[in-house]
């Protein structure tokens, strides 16, 4: 695990990271409180990936097409 605030973490940093928190908490020898500690930051990680998913649905769903359906550009997206 890193000590990078997740926040701050790409996609693919995050789901690399909630996979090895889930192979820990899978294996099952993990102290109690280690386990809470790891399955919030889980949690965490988890929310993050569906929220830069979410962007990025939102940025492919703001692509125009012209008249052939050929991609001709993007409309702005509220928030981003």
């Amino acid at each position: 695990m890193t000590d990078k605030p997740i926040e701050e973490m790409s996609f693919e940093d995050a789901i690399r990271e909630l996979e090895q928190v889930v192979t820990q908490l899978d294996r099952g020898d993990v102290a109690l409180e280690d386990s809470i500690k790891l399955y919030e930051r889980g949690a965490a990680l988890k929310a993050r990936c569906e929220a830069k998913l979410k962007e990025a649905e939102e940025k492919v769903a703001q692509i125009t097409l012209d008249a052939n359906g050929q991609p001709k550009g993007a409309t702005p997206v509220e928030g981003l």
